[in-house]
C-alpha cells in the first residue's frame, strides 16, 4: 500500500500524463472536424470538385486507417510517451504545411502528415489507460476520455466557424500545428508508460491483485492471434457503419447540407454539427458508463447501432428543417455514434492484456476505414445530381444529391447493426484469465 503522500504523488503523475494525451486527442479531433466548417474555403482556395474535396478531406483517414495496426503494435513495444510524442511533432509539421499550402498537392501532403502524426495518440492513450486505471472503470474512463477528446471537435465546429470571421482558415491551421509541437515537447517530459516507470507499484498490485502475465513472444505472433480472434472484429464493423458515417458526416458533408438546402450561413449551419459532436460526446461519456453500471456490452452496442440506422432514415424521410427539428436529429444521430466507446472495452477483454493495444486498434481501424471510404463517396454521389449551380465558385448540390449520401449513409449503420449482432458478451471482464 502507497502511503498517503505517495498517494497524492501518484495521483498527480497520473492525472498530468492522462491530460496531457487528451490534449492531444483534443487536436486528433480538431483536425478530423475542421474541414467541414472551412469546405466552402478549400473549394475555392483550391478550385476542387465534391469528390476532390471529400478525397482532400479523407486524406486523413486513409493514412489513419492503415496505421491503426502499426499504431496498436508500437503502444504495446515502445509505448504511449514515445509514441505520442513523435507523432505530435508529425501532426504539428502537417498542419503548418496544410496552413501554407499553395495548391492541392501540397495541401494533400499536409493533410496525410497530420493524418500520419495524430494516428498514434488514441490507441496510445487508451493503452495507457490500461495500465494507470484500473479495470473496473475502464469503460468510464474511456467514455471520460471520448468525451473530453470530443471537445476538439465541437471546438472545429461553431467556435472555428467564429474564429474565422477573424481570422483564415490558414492562420488557424498553422496554429494548431505549432500547439501539437508544444504538447511533443510536454508529453515527452511528463509522460509515462507505466506507473513502475515512475517508481509506483502497478494499479492491479496496489488492489492487491494478480499481476497480468508479459507475452514473451514476438509482437508478430501476438498480431496474428488477435487478427485471428473472430470475437475481436465485431467492434471493427461497428464503428466501420456508426461512427465512420457520423465522421464522415460532421467532419465535411453536415454543414454544406444546411448551407445549400436551407440557406443557412456557415455559423449557421457549424451549430447543427456542433450538436452532433455535442451528442456524441455526451453518448460516449453515459454509454461508457451503462456498459460498467450493466456489466454488459452487447445490448449497449448493439442499441446504439439500432439508434444510428433510424436518425439516418429520420433525415432522409422525417419532415424536418432549420430549427428544433434539425438539431435534435443532427444530436441524436451523434448520441448514437457514442456507442463506439464500449467496442474499445470489449475488444481488449476478448484479448490477453499484452495485446491490448493491438486489439484497440484492430477495432478502431474500422472507424477510419469507414469514414475514408464515406467522405469521397457522399461527394461523388452529390456529384452525379449536380446541376450546374455554383455560388462564389463553390458547388451547391440539391436534395437528391444529399438523399443519396444520407441513404449510404444509412446502409453504413445497418452494417454496424450486423456487428453489434455478432458481438459476443464479455460482462465486462477480460475472458482471457478465466
Amino acid at each position: 500500500m502507497l502511503s498517503a503522500i505517495e498517494y497524492r504523488r501518484f495521483q498527480q503523475v497520473r492525472w498530468t500524463a492522462y491530460a496531457l494525451l487528451v490534449l492531444s486527442y483534443m487536436l486528433v479531433y480538431f483536425h478530423r472536424m475542421a474541414p467541414g466548417v472551412v469546405a466552402a474555403d478549400l473549394m475555392r482556395a483550391f478550385h476542387t470538385s465534391g469528390a476532390e474535396l471529400g478525397s482532400l478531406a479523407a486524406m486523413y483517414y486513409y493514412v489513419y486507417t492503415a496505421m491503426q495496426i502499426p499504431s496498436g503494435i508500437l503502444a504495446d513495444t515502445l509505448g504511449p510517451r514515445i509514441s505520442v510524442t513523435v507523432g505530435a511533432v508529425v501532426a504539428g509539421v502537417g498542419s503548418i504545411l496544410f496552413g501554407l499550402a499553395p495548391d492541392l498537392a501540397a495541401a494533400s501532403t499536409g493533410r496525410f502528415l497530420v493524418g500520419l502524426g495524430v494516428s498514434v495518440v488514441f490507441v496510445g492513450l487508451m493503452r495507457s489507460n490500461t495500465v494507470w486505471f484500473s479495470e473496473r472503470r475502464y469503460g468510464l474512463v474511456s467514455g471520460l476520455t471520448l468525451l473530453l477528446g470530443n471537445l476538439g471537435s465541437i471546438l472545429a465546429a461553431g467556435p472555428l466557424a467564429a474564429l474565422l470571421l477573424w481570422f483564415s482558415w490558414r492562420n488557424v491551421f498553422v496554429a494548431a500545428g505549432l500547439l501539437s509541437l508544444l504538447l511533443a515537447v510536454l508529453t515527452y517530459a511528463f509522460v509515462r508508460n507505466r506507473p513502475e516507470d515512475a517508481g509506483f507499484p502497478s494499479v492491479r498490485a496496489m488492489a492487491g491483485e494478480a499481476e497480468h502475465a508479459m507475452s514473451e513472444r514476438h509482437w508478430r505472433h501476438e498480431l496474428k492471434a488477435v487478427l485471428g480472434d473472430r470475437k475481436v472484429w465485431p467492434g471493427f464493423w461497428v464503428n466501420f457503419g456508426v461512427t465512420g458515417s457520423l465522421f464522415a458526416f460532421a467532419g465535411l458533408w453536415g454543414v454544406p447540407l444546411m448551407r445549400d438546402l436551407f440557406g443557412l450561413t456557415r455559423g449557421e449551419a457549424s451549430l447543427y454539427t456542433t450538436a452532433a459532436l455535442a451528442g456524441f460526446a455526451v453518448g460516449t461519456f453515459f454509454m461508457g458508463w451503462l456498459s460498467d453500471r450493466l456489466h454488459r456490452r452487447r445490448p449497449v452496442i448493439l442499441g446504439a447501432g439500432l439508434l444510428s440506422c433510424a436518425s439516418w432514415l429520420g433525415l432522409i424521410l422525417l419532415p424536418w428543417g432549420p430549427g428544433w427539428s434539425g438539431l435534435l436529429l443532427y444530436a441524436v444521430l451523434g448520441l448514437s455514434a457514442g456507442g463506439m466507446v464500449v467496442t474499445y472495452a470489449a475488444a481488449k477483454e476478448w484479448a490477453p492484456p499484452a495485446n491490448a493495444g493491438m486489439a484497440i486498434a484492430l477495432v478502431n481501424t474500422g472507424l477510419f476505414l469507414g469514414a475514408a471510404i464515406m467522405q469521397p463517396l457522399f461527394g461523388w454521389v452529390a456529384d452525379l445530381s449536380w446541376d450546374g449551380t455554383l455560388l462564389e465558385g463553390v458547388r451547391v448540390y440539391n436534395w437528391a444529391g444529399y438523399r443519396n449520401g444520407l441513404a449510404v449513409s444509412a446502409g453504413f449503420a445497418f452494417i454496424a447493426v450486423l456487428g453489434g449482432w455478432r458481438l459476443n458478451e464479455t460482462h465486462c471482464r477480460n475472458q482471457t484469465l478465466k
